[in-house]
């Protein structure tokens, strides 16, 4: 059986001056053009080919093999956006289609993106970034690993949704989220959990008491940029923190509180201010 969207291998059952067609069992066939066929090809001759569809929506194999097959996952270039959707290089001469409707945030030319490939309900294989489905809950890592994960969803109500080798389910909360992130970004992070379903939970930030040293120098970076004097105490809003720091209230104390304490600040009603 020719399956679309698949490498096979299949084998020569005839020969024509515009190519070779092959079959797996004698009943389909399907052609592999002159251009892409060795010299010297006969019939009864096996070939590894990719099945994907030509411009004419025809059933066509080719010697070369895309960057992704049915189901698996990988990152893409956008190499234009039309009314349609996005065209993504894939490897292959026809660009691969990536239709809004399957697109988590719209994106750009030149974008890098996460995607997976699908059949549509019109036969024809496309690309998706709703990839959630496509990953796996299997890894190997633990609590306090380090990983690289490409993100390819953020929802307000959960956080940014990360594939972690570009394999492995996982999910920055929202309440490890200080810095925007968006579909295609690339991030190192750190293991905070496992669930009991496989999916990892990440964090942005090092351990606390690794972390406290270096939001501590931020801090002592962004005084000496304001003459010595921040507006701001374990008293103002979070939310301003967040904008100004990146950090979180607690991060934000725990800093200023070792500041404190090496006597490097001094911490006023109104601000903190250099020693």
């Amino acid at each position: 059986m020719i399956e679309l969207g698949k490498i096979q291998t299949l084998e020569v059952i005839k020969t024509t001056d515009f190519g070779v067609y092959l079959s797996s069992d004698s009943k389909d066939k399907v052609l592999l053009p002159k251009n892409q066929v060795e010299n010297g090809t006969k019939i009864g001759d096996k070939i590894k080919v990719f099945i994907y569809k030509d411009s004419e929506d025809r059933p066509i194999a080719t010697a070369k093999m895309p960057a992704l097959t049915l189901g698996e996952l990988a990152v893409l270039k956008v190499i234009e956006v039309s009314s349609i959707g996005a065209f993504l290089d894939w490897g292959l001469t026809k660009d691969l289609l990536l239709p809004f409707k399957e697109q988590t945030e719209r994106v750009h030319e030149n974008d890098q993106i996460l995607v997976s490939l699908y059949i549509d309900k019109s036969e024809r294989l496309c690309a998706t970034m709703k990839v959630y489905d496509y990953l796996e809950t299997n890894s190997s890592y633990h609590p306090g690993d380090k990983v690289i994960g490409i993100v390819y969803e953020v929802l307000d109500e959960f956080g940014a949704f990360v594939a972690v080798d570009n394999q492995y389910s996982a999910l920055v909360p929202n309440k490890e989220l200080f810095r925007t992130l968006k579909p295609g970004d690339s991030i190192e992070a750190r293991v905070t959990s496992v669930r009991e379903d496989g999916k990892l939970n990440l964090s942005l930030r090092e351990k606390v008491y690794v972390q406290m040293g270096s939001d501590a120098s931020l801090i002592l970076d962004s005084l000496k940029e304001h003459n010595g004097f921040l507006p701001y105490n374990d008293k103002t809003d979070p939310e301003i923190i967040k904008k100004e720091f990146g950090l979180s209230k607690n991060a934000f104390k725990r800093a200023i509180g070792k500041l404190f304490k090496e006597k490097e600040i001094t911490i006023l009603d109104d601000g903190i201010k250099l020693n």
